[in-house]
């Protein structure tokens, strides 16, 4: 799978922000504290929710949900179109010559960026009104990919089965599926919700977490 997998299996943009909410959601109750792999800050910036992806070894996802649209970015440290795996510590070709003015501010953001240039190996964006996620011109090489499969896999495929394979394998533990069915439903979180999760922190430990994601919170009747 590559860019132009993602681009044909992404969702809609709601639908894809409803599913970066209930990554991390999970993620801020399966893991014990920061750092997370998945974050999502509804206040990141003025009109700018941030959807993220760190994975500790140097590969992250970024994804800005903005009112001209939504721009994803993927850095697959390992992928031979990384800009730090060539010797101008240039982009790869036709990653981001398209991307629309409305999301060069984007592709400058330092919090994005290694050395100056965008940390990318992934690019895709979808302007408001328009009905299918776009991609630069780009030609992948003939010995490598650009990352696009693992990095974005949980969010084309999109089910609680997928993540709970996925946690039961990162976390080492098992992790309850009507649970994290409930999550992807965006059901509030309740304190009887985080023990099926057999969450790592007490609810009031997660609230400031739950509020940046602006996900729904509801406490347990006495």
């Amino acid at each position: 799978m590559s860019v132009h997998d993602v681009a044909r299996m992404l969702p809609d943009p709601a639908t894809l922000r409803d599913r970066c909410r209930a990554l991390a959601v999970l993620d801020a109750a399966l893991v014990g504290g920061p750092p997370f792999t998945y974050r999502f800050d509804g206040r990141w910036g003025p009109g700018q929710e941030l959807a993220s992806m760190d994975n500790g070894a140097g590969d992250q996802w970024s994804i800005v949900f903005a009112a001209a649209g939504v721009f994803v970015r993927g850095f697959d440290h390992e992928s031979p179109l990384s800009p730090a795996g060539n010797d101008s510590g240039e982009l790869w070709p036709g990653l981001v010559d398209t991307v629309p003015e409305a999301f060069a501010a984007c592709v400058r953001e330092p919090a994005f960026s290694l050395d100056d240039t965008l940390a990318a190996t992934v690019c895709l964006w979808r302007e408001t009104g328009d009905d299918r996620w776009r991609h630069g011109d780009v030609a992948l090489p003939a010995d490598g990919d650009d990352g696009a499969d693992f990095l974005f896999g949980l969010l084309t495929d999109g089910t609680p089965e997928a993540y709970r394979d996925w946690a039961e394998g990162y976390y080492g533990r098992p992790v309850d599926l009507d649970a994290v069915r409930e999550v992807f439903a965006l059901r509030p979180v309740t304190p009887d919700l985080l023990r099926r999760l057999g969450a790592r922190r007490a609810p009031e430990d997660l609230a400031g977490e739950l509020a940046r994601i602006g996900y729904p919170v509801r406490q347990d009747p006495a």
